[in-house]
């Protein structure tokens, strides 16, 4: 069984449950590995690195390659 097929079958079985604990254990459950997954991800930023971005914005700003306010308004206007 693939996992897509997996998923279907679980959520089958899940939408005949009837029970208030069981599906609150599945909701922590789901909570719990959600998150472990998003702070697996996540790594601090090196010093260099930081420092690097910094400069980088810098020499950004003192060449021009920034954009104003009236600019960036106008782009967001532009996301939706």
């Amino acid at each position: 069984m693939d996992i897509q097929e997996r998923k279907i079958h679980f959520v089958q079985e899940f939408l005949r449950l009837n029970n208030e604990e069981i599906i609150s254990k599945f909701e922590q459950i789901l909570d719990t590995e959600k998150k472990k997954l998003y702070s697996e991800s996540i790594s601090p930023m090196s010093l260099t690195d930081f420092n690097q971005i910094i400069e980088n914005s810098e020499d950004d700003a003192a060449n021009g390659r920034v954009k104003g306010i009236q600019e960036l308004d106008k782009d967001i206007d532009t996301w939706t």
